[in-house]
């Protein structure tokens, strides 16, 4: 597998971990504790931002160590950034969608 193929694929990975960690802990940012019991929606999808342009870093680290980075429009990160929604997909159905017992929720 040549060096191209192995970084899209660990981008995808950081991406697809990046996307749910949001939704599947109670602390911000996965490392700090978080006061109430319950993280909000809002603080969530901050959370959220913040980790696509972490994911988009390093896209863009692989991209510049193997040679010139490209230009990007805005396209580009409407649909990196909607991909990215949709990586989140499992996570955010856990978190809200699935029916858990009482005491159960972390």
């Amino acid at each position: 597998m040549d060096s191209g193929v192995a970084s899209a694929w660990v981008v995808l990975g950081v991406a697809l971990v990046l996307a749910n960690l949001p939704f599947v802990n109670e602390r911000l940012l996965a490392v700090l504790p978080w006061r109430t019991a319950f993280k909000p929606l809002a603080l969530r999808l901050a959370e959220l931002l913040l980790c696509y342009l972490v994911a988009g870093g390093v896209g863009r680290l692989f991209e510049a160590r193997q040679g010139m980075v490209a230009a990007q429009g805005w396209e580009f990160y409407a649909v990196t950034g909607a991909f990215f929604v949709v990586l989140a997909f499992p996570g955010f159905v856990w978190r809200y969608l699935l029916k858990r017992k009482k005491g159960t929720d972390s």
